[in-house]
């Protein structure tokens, strides 16, 4: 389970999440300001970070790009908010941002960007110290019909991802794939009808590409 830390200057809401996350198995530490949240990060180098959008001292998109011009955004961070445009959360993602959650937070879907954010920072310790990895995930929004109405050109930003950019693109394109089989071999405990699943594709397929990149199967289990 992972350390997570909610930055929100609403009580409710941090007890809420906090008791969600608490219930997943989760360590939670809270902080009601960007004052606070500072001090959390050094102090518990948190997995992932929940991040209010409007704070009466710091905003959360200051932070954020506090955090990026020092270096220290390391880990996911979703962006959370009531009244928070599309712009808001282009420029959020741009700066480093995983996801933007709209308020109120239904669980099912603050469980799967948690999800999806503690995979994708567990797949970045993975492959980072294979190269030099700049990698921003791609926008995940849960936004109003406003926003449903608009093409994903309009607020998907372009994302550099710059894995193993000095080798070949079939050659980077490998070592990526099998770093990504790896993670999710690892995540489901060797599972092959589990990563099947989750990647999408068929058992046989999935075998021939392991196969293919390289991927020790010889400790799986189907």
């Amino acid at each position: 389970m992972a350390n997570i830390l909610v930055v929100d200057d609403e009580l409710g809401i941090r007890d809420l999440l906090c008791e969600i996350l608490n219930d997943e198995g989760h360590t939670v530490e809270v902080a009601e300001n960007a004052a606070q949240a500072r001090a959390a990060r050094l102090r518990e180098r948190p997995d992932l970070v929940l991040l209010d959008i409007w704070m009466p001292d710091t905003d959360g998109v200051t932070l954020l790009k506090e955090w990026s011009a020092a270096g220290v955004l390391t880990m996911p961070v979703i962006m959370m908010s009531g009244h928070a445009t599309i712009d808001t959360a282009v420029e959020a993602t741009r700066i480093g941002a995983l996801a933007f959650l709209e308020k109120p937070i239904t669980m099912q879907k603050l469980l799967k960007a948690v999800e999806q954010g503690l995979a994708r920072g567990s797949l970045r310790k993975l492959i980072t110290p294979a190269s030099s990895v700049v990698s921003n995930a791609s926008l995940v929004l849960d936004t109003s019909s406003t926003v449903s109405n608009q093409s994903a050109a309009d607020f998907f930003p372009q994302v550099t991802q710059s894995f193993m950019l000095d080798k070949p693109l079939r050659e980077g394109r490998d070592e990526y794939e099998k770093a990504y089989f790896e993670f999710h071999l690892a995540k489901e405990n060797g599972s092959m009808t589990r990563v099947a699943e989750k990647t999408g594709l068929e058992r046989t397929h999935l075998y021939r590409k392991l196969k293919q990149l390289g991927v020790d199967l010889s400790k799986k289990r189907s």
